[in-house]
């Protein structure tokens, strides 16, 4: 099955992960325990482990251009929200595992480096280099 939510979000997808940093997203509080099941009703795709694979490479790659650049680049932080909002929408479990995702590629090399090494900028360029090919796979795959 081919979704259509995917085009321009994928496409803001594969521009964040080939220049844009972020800020680390919290994660989301817990649901409450009253919402009703159509609140929470998921629409998995075939695509959610690539999503979350794409999620966690942007918050390593986030991490380490933080890091390593020298000059401040803005804009990633709504242009991941924007993806989340509209790929995510009336979903919030999807949402909140997306935005984990992200924190937990963040964190993991946030506990290894905590200034910009030679390997740093090897590990950056790898994680470009797969979050692009991965997005172009989604959108190529499941994109309209």
């Amino acid at each position: 099955m081919i979704h259509n939510r995917l085009g321009r979000p994928l496409l803001i997808c594969i521009a964040l992960a080939a220049a844009f940093p972020a800020v680390a997203q919290p994660a989301t509080s817990a649901l409450p325990a009253q919402a009703s099941d159509n609140a929470d009703a998921e629409r998995p795709t075939p695509y959610d482990d690539r999503l979350s694979r794409l999620a966690e490479i942007l918050g390593s790659i986030d991490y380490l251009r933080t890091l390593c650049s020298t000059k401040q680049q803005e804009g990633w932080r709504g242009d991941m929200q924007q993806l989340l909002d509209i790929e995510t929408k009336g979903e919030p479990r999807r949402k909140e595992r997306l935005t984990a995702a992200f924190n937990r590629g963040y964190r993991s090399f946030a506990s290894v480096y905590a200034n910009c090494t030679p390997q740093a900028l090897v590990a950056e360029e790898r994680y470009r280099n797969e979050g692009a090919t991965l997005a172009t796979e989604i959108t190529a795959r499941f994109g309209n």
